[in-house]
C-alpha cells in the first residue's frame, strides 16, 4: 500500500476574502467563537518504493508553498490548539479523484515527479473557544465548513487512497422467465431505474418473447436509454386532453413551425445541436495541428450552430458541481455537431425559489415556507450554481454573453404553493462549423470506436433515470448522491483541442462521426454512435479512474468530459499524435461489426486483443454483460399514451394597497431578482475570451448589465457573425400557459431585433421546456403552451429547430408536492451580416438631444396579471399581458431592422419584466443620465400604464431623425408615441416621469439605480469581499464614467509590410489550460508577424526549438486550472523540464528576442523572474532541477476574493517597454478577466524601485485617468494600481489585462466619441511596436 504524505501549508495572509466569509458565517451561528484559522493539507499518494529524495522533497515543497515565503510547508500541522479548541479537517469525498487532484498530478508530472498518483487537498480549521464547546458546536461548524454532497469530514488524517474493495460483483440475470414482472419490479426498486408501469409491462413481455433473462447491466442500460430524459416519451406520445386526442404529438407540432419559416437550417432535430446556413469568411488556422506550425489564412463557408439544455436535478442537489457539468455537457453538444464544430460563446439562466437573504427583507417572500433537506436552498442555488457555470466557462475559455435570473415562491389563491424548489439551470451555446463537416458518416464495419477525454469514474450512475423521477425527493437520497457529478473544464478543453485539430486537419477531417457522452454514459453514447451497424466494445480498453468499477458502472456512469467518435483505421496515427500533443487520453475501445448488435465484453481478466488476437473472442470467453439488438433498443417503440385534464386556476383580482404610489411600487419592483441588476452574475464570468465577442451583457459608461442581445463574430477577420437572444415568462403560465408561451417568443424577438440580422424568417429557435408535466393539470397546460407557441411562430415566420425538455419540475416538501411554474425558454438565433450595427439600451444623447419613442405591440392594453408588480405584492391577479396581434411584432421587427441598418437609432430596449417604467429607467441607468417623459394614456391610471408588461420597444433617436422614424413606424400601421427626451448627464441628473401630464416620479437617476442595484449587491456580499462590494456600490452612486485619452504624440496605427521582406516569427505558446491563444494569434498576425502555434508539450518533446523565433507570447487562461496558485504548474514545467526549461532560458538570454505575457502568461513571467525582480541584480540562471530563485513579484488572489471580468481603464506610463513605445500618456479601456491579479511584491522597497525605473508602465486608472487602487476600477486591488511590469531592458512585458482582445474596434465594450469613429484600435499599436522593433535590428 503506497503511503500518503502530508504537506501542511501555513496561511500566507492573503486568504482574506474567503476566510473572512467563513468566519462571518461561523460567528453568526456560534457567537461564543473567539477566532478561526485555516491551513491547507496536501495529501500526496506517493507510489515510489522509497520516500522522496531531498531534491524531490524540495520540488514538492516549492509546488505546495508560496514562492514569496520560505519554509511555509511542513510535514506536521502548524496549529497549536488549546484543550478547549476544535480542529476540523474537511475535504473532498474520496470515492473518485477530484479534478484538482488530476491537475496537481499533471503539474507533478511536468516537474518530473512521476510517482505522484493522486493529491487531494483538505482544509483544516482551528476554532478557538474560551470554554469547552458542547458537541452540537462541532455539528454546526461542520455544516458551515463543508458541502455535504461533495465533501466529507476527516476525523483523522488521510492514510490511504487505496480502494478497500475489488469490483463489486454484478447480480445474476433478472429472472423474468421464472418470476415474471415482479422480478423486474424488484430490480427497478433496487437500482433506481425509474421505470413506470408501462415500461415494466413492455420489457417483461419483450424478454419473455426473446426467451431469455436480461442481465443487470442490460436492465440498467434499457432504463437509461429509454428514460423520459433520453426518449422524450411525453413530447412524442399520444396525448388526450379532456377526453380529446390531439391530432399530432407535441414534437410533430413543434416541427411544423419549419413550414412557415425560411428553409435555412442545415441541421434540425437530428444532431447534438442545430445549425443554420452561415457566411463565407476568412480565418486563421494552424498548418498542421499534429505539430508546431504556422497559422495560415483560409477561407470557407461557416454555418452557425446553436444548442441549449438544462441541468436542473444535479444543480438542485449540488449547485456548483451540477452547474459545472451542465455547462460542460452543453459545450460537448456544440463540439459534437456534425463531424466537429467550434465552441464560441454561452448563455446562462437560473430560476430559483425565494432567496430569503439574511438581513435583507423582500416583503413578498414568505418566511414560513419550509424547504426539504435533500435540496440546496434557493439562495445557495442563486450563488453557487452561477459560480459553477461561470467557473467552468472561465477555465474552459467560453464567454457567457446573455442570460436570465428569476425567483418565485408564492401561495396561490387555491392554497397551492408554487416555487422553484427544484431549480432551473439553463445553458445555451452558440458556435460555428465548416460546411464540409455538417453530416456525420454512417458507421461501417471495421471503423474504430474511440473514447476521447477523461477516465471512467463512478459518477452520475443512474443520472438519466434519476432526473426522470416524477417528483424529486421520491427516490432515495443515496441515489441522489450517486447522481452528483464531477466537472473538469481542463479536460474538456484538452478534448476540445483534439476535436478542433481533427476539424482543422489539412488533409481532411478524420472523424467519421461524433457524439457526446451524457445521460446513460457509455451505454447511450456508444449505441448512438454505432447505430444501426452495431459494435463490440471491450471493458479492458477504457481508461479507468477507479479500478473497483464493475461492468455496470463502466457502461452506465455519466462521468463527464468524454466524447465518442468513429475513425477509419488509417487515421489512428493522426489521432494518437494529436492526443499526445494535447495531453488528452484517446482510447480505442471497440470496432464496428455490422451485425446490428451492441455487445459489451468484460475482458479485464483476459483482455481481448493481447498477443495478436485482434478483436476475436479469446479461447476462454469473457462475460458479455450486454448483448442486445440495436433495433430493439433504439428502434421505433410503441408510443406511450397520456390522459390529461385541464385544471383552471383559481383567480383573484389584483388588490394593490390603496393609494400606492409609483415610487413605492418601484421600491419593490426594482429589487425583484427578475427585474433587478444582474451585476452579481456578469462580473464573475469571462465575457471577452476568444476575441470573437462583439456584444456582451454590459453597456454604457458604467458597464451596466442590460444588453438585450449577444453578438459574436464568425471570424476575427470579418464583420459577419451571429446573434442570439432569450425569452422566458414562466410566471405568466400560472395564469395562462398559452400567454406565457406567446410572450416568451415575443420577448426573444424584441431582444433579438436590436442586432442586425438577415431576415425575421431566417430566425430559428431552441425551445426548452421545464414543467411538472406528469402531475395533475400540468401536462394539459404544457400541451396548451406548445399549441400557442406553434401558432404564434407560424404567424411570425420563425421556427423551432431544436430543444430539450425537463418534465419532473416538482419536489416533495414534507407531505406537500411543490410544483415549479411551467417554463418555456426560447433562444432565438440568426446570422448577423454586420456585427457593428448592434443597438444597446444605454442612452447616448444627454441634454435633450435624444428623443424617446415608444412602440407598443398590444396598443391600448395595460394588463397587470402575473407581472413583477403583482408578484411583489404576493399576488398574481387575473389578466396577464399578451401579444394580441402578432403581425404588429412582424412589422415592428422589419421597421426597426431597417432603421438600425441605416444608423437612424441611437438606443433601444424592450418592454418586459417591470413594464414600461422599468424599461425607461434601465435606459437611463445604463446611459447614466436623466430623462423627462410624459406617457399619454387617456383614462388609464399610472400604475397599469407604467407597470403592465405588454410587449413593446422604447427607442432613442436624434432630434433631426425623429420625424423620419415616427413616419416609418406609423406608415407600417404601428403606434409610435413620443414620450419625451433625455436629461442631463451624471448620477445626480433628474428622472421626471409623468402620466397624462401628472408627475408621478421625480428623483435623481443615481438614487433610483442604487435601488435597482441593491439586490445584486446583497448577493455580491455573499460571494465576494464585503468591503469591495461596498466600495463598488458607493462608487456607482457618484461615478459619471471613464475618460479615455489618446495624446497627440500617439502613433498613427498602421501595418507596414515591406515588399519581399520575411515577416518576423512569433510563437504563441500555450500550456494545458491556456485558452487565449487564438485571439493572441490574430493580434500578432494583424500586426504583420508570422505566427506559430506552439505548445509546452512541443518544447518538452523537442519537436521544436525557439532559435528561429524573435518573440514568444505567453497566453492567458488557467494553466493546470491554477490549482497550486496562478501559473505555478506552468512555471514548474519551465523550471524543471530538462528540455523546455533550457530552451526558454536560452531564448531569454538572446538580445534580439522579446516576450509578451498576458494574464496567466503575466503570472508565469513573474514567477520565473523575467519581470518583477530586483532591477539592480543580475539575472540569475537556474540549472535544471534546482529550486527556483525567490521571485520579487507574485500574482495573488484578487482582493475581492473572486474572478473579475471588467472593461477597465489603464494608463500607459513612460518606461523602457518596447511594446508600449509612443503610447505614453494614453488612457485606454481594456478587457480584464482574472482571479489572481493582485501584484504582491516581495517588499514595498522593491515596488518603489520598479516604479521609479519605469518598469511598471501600465496602471489601472480611475475615471480621471489617474492610477488607482479603487475597486472595481482596479479590479484586483494591486498596490499603486500596477497592471503591468517589464524587464529592465524593456524586452519582456507582462500584463494582467488583455490588449489582444481589444485590437479591433468592434471588440470594445463601450466606445464613446471620438473613439466610436476609429477604424483601428489603439491597442494594435502594442503589437506593431513589437514588429517595428524586430525590424530595427533588435538593439
Amino acid at each position: 500500500m503506497s503511503p500518503v504524505l502530508h504537506f501542511y501549508v501555513r496561511p500566507s495572509g492573503h486568504e482574506g476574502a474567503s476566510s473572512g466569509r467563513i468566519q462571518r458565517k461561523l460567528q453568526e451561528q456560534l457567537p461564543e467563537l473567539q477566532g478561526v484559522k485555516m491551513e491547507l493539507c496536501y495529501n500526496v499518494d506517493w507510489t515510489a518504493e522509497s520516500l522522496p529524495s531531498t531534491e524531490e522533497m524540495k520540488k514538492l515543497k516549492w509546488l505546495f508553498g508560496c514562492p514569496l515565503l520560505l519554509d511555509d510547508v511542513a510535514h506536521e500541522s502548524w496549529f497549536l490548539p488549546c484543550p478547549n479548541d476544535l480542529v476540523l479537517e474537511v475535504g473532498p469525498r474520496l470515492n473518485f479523484s477530484t479534478p484538482t487532484s488530476t491537475n496537481i498530478v499533471s503539474v507533478c508530472l511536468a516537474a518530473g515527479l512521476g510517482t505522484v498518483n493522486r493529491v487531494e487537498t483538505t482544509r483544516r480549521y482551528w476554532l478557538s473557544f474560551a470554554h469547552s464547546p458542547p458537541p452540537v458546536v462541532k455539528t454546526v461548524a461542520l455544516g458551515i465548513l463543508h458541502d455535504r454532497m461533495t465533501e466529507q469530514y476527516f476525523p483523522q488524517p488521510i492514510q490511504s487512497f487505496s480502494p478497500d474493495c475489488s469490483p463489486a460483483p454484478l447480480n445474476g440475470p433478472i429472472d423474468i422467465l421464472g418470476e415474471g414482472r415482479p422480478a423486474l419490479e424488484k430490480a427497478n426498486q433496487k437500482l433506481g431505474l425509474a421505470l413506470d408501469s408501462w415500461d415494466l409491462d413492455f420489457y417483461t413481455k419483450r424478454f419473455q418473447e426473446l426467451q431469455r433473462n436480461p442481465s443487470t447491466v442490460e436492465a440498467f442500460d434499457l432504463a437509461q436509454s429509454n428514460s423520459e430524459h433520453s426518449r422524450h416519451w411525453f413530447f412524442k406520445g399520444r396525448l388526450h386532453v379532456d377526453g380529446q386526442e390531439l391530432a399530432h404529438s407535441l414534437f410533430e407540432s413543434i416541427m411544423s413551425t419549419q413550414a412557415s419559416s425560411n428553409p435555412n437550417n442545415v441541421l434540425k432535430f437530428c444532431d447534438n445541436s442545430s445549425a443554420i446556413r452561415g457566411k463565407e469568411v476568412r480565418f486563421l488556422r494552424p498548418e498542421d495541428p499534429t505539430q508546431p506550425s504556422c497559422f495560415q489564412e483560409q477561407q470557407g463557408l461557416r454555418h452557425v450552430v446553436f444548442t441549449a439544455e438544462t441541468h436542473n436535478f444535479p444543480t438542485g442537489v449540488a449547485p456548483f458541481s451540477g452547474a459545472t457539468t451542465g455547462t460542460g455537457g452543453r459545450i460537448r453538444d456544440i463540439q459534437c455537431t456534425g463531424r466537429g464544430a467550434h465552441v464560441v460563446a454561452g448563455t446562462a439562466g437560473y430560476c430559483f425559489g425565494n432567496l430569503n437573504i439574511p438581513g435583507y427583507s423582500l416583503p413578498w417572500e414568505d418566511s414560513s415556507f419550509l424547504y426539504p433537506g435533500n435540496f440546496a436552498r434557493p439562495l445557495e442555488v442563486a450563488i453557487e450554481a452561477s459560480n459553477g457555470a461561470s467557473d467552468y466557462g472561465n477555465k474552459f475559455g467560453e464567454p457567457v454573453l446573455a442570460g436570465f435570473a428569476r425567483s418565485l415562491g408564492l401561495q396561490l389563491p387555491g392554497g397551492q404553493r408554487r416555487e422553484w424548489i427544484k431549480p432551473i439551470m439553463f445553458s445555451g451555446g452558440i458556435g460555428f462549423m465548416e460546411a464540409e463537416h455538417v453530416s456525420k458518416e454512417a458507421p461501417e464495419p471495421g471503423m474504430k470506436v474511440v473514447k476521447v477525454g477523461g477516465p471512467v469514474y463512478r459518477i452520475g450512475v443512474g443520472g438519466g433515470a434519476a432526473s426522470s423521477v416524477q417528483v424529486q425527493g421520491d427516490n432515495t437520497s443515496d441515489l441522489d448522491f450517486g447522481a452528483v457529478q464531477r466537472g473538469d473544464p481542463e479536460m474538456e478543453q484538452k478534448m476540445n483541442r483534439v476535436i478542433r485539430a481533427c476539424v482543422e486537419a489539412p488533409r481532411g477531417n478524420p472523424i467519421c462521426s461524433l457524439h457526446d457522452q451524457g445521460a446513460g454514459g457509455n451505454g447511450n453514447v456508444l449505441k448512438e454512435l454505432s447505430d444501426p451497424a452495431g459494435a463490440v466494445i471491450y471493458t479492458s480498453r477504457f481508461q479507468l479512474g477507479d479500478p473497483t468499477l464493475n461492468a455496470l458502472e463502466i457502461w452506465g456512469a455519466e462521468y463527464q468530459e468524454s466524447n465518442a467518435l468513429l475513425l477509419r483505421p488509417p487515421h489512428r496515427d493522426f489521432l494518437n499524435r494529436v492526443s499526445a500533443r494535447e495531453r488528452c487520453p484517446a482510447c480505442f475501445v471497440g470496432t464496428i461489426t455490422g451485425d446490428q448488435r451492441i455487445v459489451l465484453v468484460d475482458d479485464r481478466e483476459f483482455p481481448v486483443g493481447i498477443n495478436g488476437q485482434g478483436d476475436a473472442f479469446p479461447s476462454l470467453p469473457s462475460p458479455t454483460p450486454v448483448d442486445l439488438e440495436l433495433e430493439w433498443v433504439l428502434g421505433k417503440m410503441p408510443r406511450k399514451e397520456f390522459f390529461l385534464q385541464r385544471q383552471l386556476p383559481v383567480l383573484q383580482p389584483l388588490a394593490l394597497p390603496p393609494g400606492l404610489s409609483v415610487r413605492l411600487a418601484l421600491d419593490r419592483v426594482l429589487r425583484l431578482p427578475a427585474v433587478a441588476s444582474k451585476r452579481y452574475l456578469t462580473n464573475k464570468v469571462d465575457r471577452s475570451v476568444s476575441g470573437l465577442v462583439a456584444q456582451q451583457q454590459c453597456v454604457g459608461p458604467l458597464q451596466t448589465p442590460l444588453a438585450d442581445v449577444a453578438v459574436v463574430a464568425l471570424s476575427h477577420q470579418e464583420l459577419v457573425g451571429a446573434a442570439t437572444a432569450l425569452g422566458e415568462q414562466p410566471v405568466k403560465s400560472l395564469l395562462d400557459p398559452k400567454v406565457a408561451a406567446r410572450l416568451a417568443v415575443a420577448e426573444a424577438l424584441t431582444n433579438l431585433v436590436f442586432a442586425s440580422i438577415t431576415d425575421l424568417r431566417d430566425v430559428k429557435c431552441s425551445g426548452n421546456w421545464m414543467w411538472a408535466a406528469k402531475l395533475p393539470g400540468e401536462g394539459a397546460a404544457l400541451a396548451d403552451a406548445c399549441e400557442a407557441m406553434v401558432t404564434v411562430m407560424a404567424a411570425l415566420g420563425v421556427a423551432v429547430d431544436g430543444g430539450k425538455d425537463s418534465l419532473s419540475m416538482a419536489a416533495r416538501v414534507g407531505t406537500e408536492t411543490v410544483k415549479a411554474p411551467g417554463a418555456l425558454v426560447i433562444s432565438a438565433y440568426a446570422v448577423c451580416p454586420d456585427i457593428t450595427a448592434t443597438l444597446t439600451p444605454d442612452l447616448k444623447q444627454p441634454g435633450g438631444r435624444g428623443r424617446l419613442l415608444y412602440v407598443p405591440l398590444s396598443p391600448g392594453q395595460h394588463r397587470l396579471g402575473a407581472t413583477a408588480l403583482a408578484q411583489c405584492f404576493s399576488q398574481l391577479g387575473e389578466q396577464p399581458p399578451d401579444l394580441d396581434i402578432p403581425e404588429n411584432l412582424v412589422r415592428a421587427f422589419s421597421v426597426t431592422q431597417r432603421l438600425l441598418k441605416d444608423r437612424r437609432l441611437c438606443s433601444g430596449h424592450d418592454v418586459s419584466d417591470g413594464g414600461l417604467i422599468t424599461c425607461l429607467l434601465e435606459m437611463a441607468f445604463a446611459g447614466n443620465c436623466g430623462i423627462e417623459v410624459d406617457v399619454p394614456a387617456p383614462g388609464v391610471d399610472a400604475l397599469p400604464v407604467l407597470f403592465a408588461e405588454e410587449p413593446g420597444l422604447v427607442l432613442e433617436v436624434h432630434q433631426p431623425d425623429m420625424a423620419h422614424v415616427l413616419k416609418c413606424y406609423r406608415d407600417a400601421g404601428l403606434q409610435c408615441l413620443e414620450l419625451g427626451h433625455t436629461g442631463d448627464a451624471g448620477p445626480h441628473a433628474m428622472v421626471w416621469v409623468s402620466v397624462n401630464g401628472a408627475v408621478v416620479l421625480e428623483e435623481p437617476v443615481g438614487q433610483l439605480r442604487a435601488l435597482w442595484e441593491e439586490t445584486s449587491f446583497q448577493l455580491d456580499r455573499l460571494q465576494a469581499e464585503p468591503s469591495c462590494v461596498a466600495e463598488e456600490e458607493k462608487g456607482l452612486r457618484e461615478r459619471t464614467g471613464p475618460s479615455y485619452c489618446l495624446p497627440p504624440t500617439f502613433p498613427t496605427t498602421s501595418v507596414s509590410r515591406e515588399p519581399g521582406g520575411p515577416a518576423p516569427r512569433v510563437a504563441v505558446l500555450r500550456e494545458e489550460g491556456s485558452n487565449g491563444d487564438r485571439e493572441m494569434a490574430d493580434a500578432f498576425h494583424l500586426a504583420g508577424f508570422e505566427v506559430w502555434d506552439v505548445t509546452m508539450q512541443d518544447l518538452c518533446s523537442g519537436a521544436i526549438g525557439l532559435d528561429t523565433f524573435r518573440g514568444v507570447a505567453f497566453v492567458g487562461g488557467f494553466s493546470y486550472a491554477d490549482v497550486l496558485g496562478s501559473a505555478k504548474g506552468w512555471a514548474a514545467a519551465v523550471t524543471f523540464h530538462p528540455k523546455a526549461g533550457p530552451e526558454l532560458r536560452r531564448f531569454r538570454k538572446r538580445p534580439d528576442t522579446f516576450s509578451l505575457g498576458v494574464c496567466n502568461g503575466c503570472q508565469l513571467l513573474a514567477l520565473l523572474g523575467w519581470v518583477g525582480s530586483d532591477p539592480s541584480e543580475k539575472v540569475k540562471e537556474m540549472e535544471y532541477d534546482s529550486r527556483p530563485a525567490q521571485p520579487g513579484l507574485l500574482l495573488r488572489h484578487n482582493l475581492s476574493g473572486r474572478y473579475e471580468s471588467r472593461w477597465a481603464s489603464v494608463r500607459v506610463g513612460p518606461g523602457p517597454a518596447l511594446m508600449l513605445r509612443g503610447m505614453e500618456g494614453a488612457v485606454l479601456p481594456v478587457w480584464s478577466a482574472h482571479g489572481e491579479g493582485y501584484m504582491a511584491f516581495s517588499s514595498p522597497e522593491l515596488q518603489a524601485q520598479i516604479e521609479a525605473r519605469g518598469l511598471a508602465p501600465l496602471h489601472w486608472a480611475d475615471d480621471s485617468g489617474n492610477p488607482t487602487e479603487q475597486y472595481p476600477l482596479n479590479p484586483n486591488g494591486s498596490p499603486g494600481g500596477v497592471a503591468g511590469v517589464c524587464s529592465p531592458d524593456g524586452r519582456h512585458l507582462a500584463l494582467m489585462p488583455h490588449p489582444e482582445r481589444a485590437v479591433r474596434p468592434w471588440q470594445w465594450a463601450w466606445r464613446p466619441p471620438p473613439f466610436d469613429t476609429l477604424t483601428t484600435s489603439p491597442w494594435l499599436q502594442l503589437f506593431i511596436n513589437a514588429r517595428n522593433w524586430t525590424q530595427e535590428g533588435a538593439c
